[in-house]
């Protein structure tokens, strides 16, 4: 199997509070359509967090994901550089996965920091920016054509 380089060693307790975070976020879900809340928790360079929750539209496209509105929170606060997020959901026999809007706005703030794709139970799957998006298109990209 491959090592993998993540961003951040955390603290046992920072991941434990980051992916409790997660939790209590989905709490707030508002998924009367989907029926399957999704929190997520940011934690940024400085060691704050940010947490936020689906939140669905009757005009499904204008629906957005917790990963996106915990990152937009924490831009919207004045933090643009992070060092992980935890998602969570219901699922009980596989670890939540972003979604592949979430995975490019993760991007859009640098490929090397952590993913916590959690369970129910609090166990989680660890990988970074990058692995969950490799290959991928950010702002230097386009510097690139001046």
């Amino acid at each position: 199997m491959a090592q993998m380089h993540h961003a951040c060693v955390l603290d046992p307790k920072c991941v434990q509070k980051l992916v409790l975070s997660s939790h209590e976020a989905k709490k707030f879900a508002y998924c009367p359509y989907s029926h399957f809340p999704v929190g997520a928790a940011v934690l940024t360079r400085d060691g704050k967090i940010f947490s936020g929750c689906n939140v669905e539209n009757a005009c499904y496209p204008l629906g957005i994901c917790a990963e996106r509105t915990a990152i937009q929170k924490a831009v919207s606060e004045g933090y643009k550089e992070f060092r992980a997020i935890a998602i969570a959901s219901d699922l009980q026999d596989d670890f939540i996965s972003p979604c592949g809007a979430c995975r490019q706005v993760m991007r859009e703030f640098g490929t090397n920091w952590d993913v916590y794709m959690t369970k129910p139970d609090g166990t989680y799957l660890l990988r970074t920016v990058q692995e969950l998006l490799p290959a991928s298109f950010g702002p230097k990209d386009l510097q690139k054509i001046k």
